[in-house]
């Protein structure tokens, strides 16, 4: 007999519970990418939506003059340089406009979201925002296609489609939270949360291969992109574990086609027995030749074993719970949770320095470099390489340490200077472009990415919820949504203030920086003076 393969025997080696596991990392990994992937075009085409007019104008007279057409160039210069209406002077605080009425309208029902995410179903929730949200950023793209100008209509697409984007974070973080115990939540949450420098990426690079001949096509393909992964969402997506105990128990009755037999009951009574485990109910049922002995989640079921011959049919187990479904939690309630409201406002202002580096990163290259859209698109991607190691990092220290806050602290308390850096660095060359990128990500996005993954699912499953799964996502939406807050803010300063200069810009970042350690300080103190401190590793979360 040849030997088994190792590859063969590795698939093997995992059982069902770990197979579900890894489809529900990948497929909400997956998803949340195709959420970023959807958000990223608007930044790549900001610079084609009001070009360098003087280089323009510069490149046509020249081409106007070896042809003797001076009249044609300047009709093509003005027509066009920009894209109306953000060929104007102030075109900065249009663009602005547009980043916060995205955001402003994402941070406001974020609030909600949460709250409705738990009182419905999170597949058909998740699945009909991501087919709106490919709608909306499809049509944004039709603008160019039908040659749109006015301000009004983009504008009403972005707060259409910060609206239904909101569908997705406290969706995921809860599919994410009840599949995954405390054990070694940072490291796996943190590997989990690059998806959301991976859809920037994927983003800036198919928003780049277009922007400078068809920039349309920069937000109908992610648009189309975001749909699809909807479609697959509501054919795939597992909310919690215990979904799964309705198909098991139908392929229990499918397995057995044999007709049941009489039974005597347990010592010549016909009654059917419960047993209570441990506060819980379990079953067992037991079939022909021994082939299933499989527990369902509710009720065990005593039934003798007569040589292996007795067949019940699982349709007529009565279910008995133990206790009654938990409520969902209201918003004041997940308020009370301690750490909430601290986490909440310090990543208020580090989602202010991320989403300003998101909107504003590759504009600021092309205007600080001297690089045309695609490249300094392109450029802007190590900023989110650095976000994906910063992220992962943040997560294996603070679980080895068992100190979330302080963690972040130290972060953001060397992402301040880091960014002063790279405003001085950026104007000597893209080496040192290069290295500072990367830094600066992993610094400024380390502490958001771990309190919006592996913070939010511990306080939304804090002790003081005693096993209330259902707090998970109105806990994540009051954190992300206070966080998107800073979201909104960000971009529409980096606007107003870009106009005097982009070093105003940067002192904007490191004081956001700087606020957002402060709000820890009180949760580091209390971590560095307990007496106890054990790492998160150790914890396991109760099963729901």
């Amino acid at each position: 007999m040849a030997p088994v393969p190792p590859g063969i025997r590795l698939l093997v080696s995992f059982n069902r519970d770990q197979w579900y596991k890894a489809l529900t990392f990948a497929l909400t990994f997956l998803l949340y990418t195709s959420f970023h992937l959807s958000r990223k075009p608007i930044s790549i085409v900001k610079s084609e939506l009001h070009k360098n007019c003087s280089s323009v104008s510069e490149l046509a007279t020249a081409a106007a003059s070896s042809s003797q057409q001076p009249s044609r160039a300047s009709l093509h210069t003005d027509m066009d340089c920009s894209w109306k209406p953000f060929d104007k002077s102030n075109y900065k605080q249009l663009l602005g406009a547009m980043d916060y009425s995205f955001l402003c309208a994402y941070a406001v029902g974020m609030y909600l979201s949460g709250i409705i995410g738990e009182r419905l179903p999170i597949r058909l929730y998740l699945t009909v925002g991501m087919l709106t949200s490919g709608l909306f950023t499809c049509l944004f793209g039709l603008g160019y296609i039908y040659n749109i100008h006015s301000l009004g209509f983009y504008i009403f697409v972005q707060v259409a489609n910060g609206l239904v984007q909101t569908t997705g974070w406290p969706s995921v973080v809860t599919c994410i939270g009840n599949w995954f115990g405390k054990g070694r939540r940072g490291l796996i949450m943190g590997l989990w949360n690059s998806h959301t420098s991976v859809g920037n990426i994927l983003g800036s690079l198919i928003a780049g291969y277009w922007v400078s001949s068809n920039w349309g096509l920069s937000f109908i393909v992610p648009g189309l992109i975001i749909a699809v992964m909807g479609i697959v969402c509501f054919l795939f997506l597992i909310e919690h574990p215990n979904d799964l105990k309705s198909i098991y128990a139908q392929n229990s009755a499918s397995s057995s086609n044999m007709p049941a037999k009489n039974w005597n009951g347990v010592n010549g009574h016909t009654e059917l027995y419960l047993q209570y485990k441990e506060g819980k109910t379990q079953a067992y049922c037991y079939y022909h030749d021994d082939i299933l002995n499989r527990k369902s989640y509710d009720t065990e079921l005593l039934l003798p074993r007569d040589n292996g011959t007795v067949c019940v049919p699982v349709q007529q187990v009565v279910v008995v719970k133990s206790e009654s479904e938990p409520s969902a939690i209201s918003f004041m309630g997940a308020l009370r949770i301690p750490g909430v409201i601290e986490f909440s406002l310090c990543l208020l202002f580090a989602k202010l320095v991320s989403y300003t580096f998101l909107f504003w990163l590759p504009l600021y290259i092309t205007k600080a470099a001297h690089l045309d859209a695609k490249k300094a698109g392109d450029l802007s991607t190590l900023f989110d390489v650095g976000g994906i190691v910063g992220g992962i990092l943040a997560g294996v220290i603070s679980d080895k340490l068992g100190k979330r806050a302080t963690t972040c602290a130290v972060m953001l308390l060397l992402a301040a200077p880091t960014l002063y850096g790279f405003s001085m660095i950026s104007e000597f060359g893209l080496g040192p472009t290069i290295g500072m990128l990367l830094v600066c990500g992993g610094l400024v996005n380390g502490p958001y990415a771990l309190i919006t993954t592996a913070v939010s699912a511990d306080l939304g499953t804090h002790k003081s919820l005693k096993g209330n799964a259902r707090a998970l996502s109105t806990v994540t939406a009051i954190i992300d949504g206070t966080g998107s807050v800073g979201a909104a803010v960000g971009p529409l300063l980096a606007g107003l203030l870009s106009a005097g200069g982009w070093d105003q810009v940067f002192y904007m970042l490191m004081t956001a920086d700087f606020l957002a350690l402060l709000l820890l300080l009180r949760l580091v103190t209390k971590e560095l003076t307990s007496r106890k401190p054990r790492p998160i590793s150790t914890v396991e979360l109760k099963e729901h």
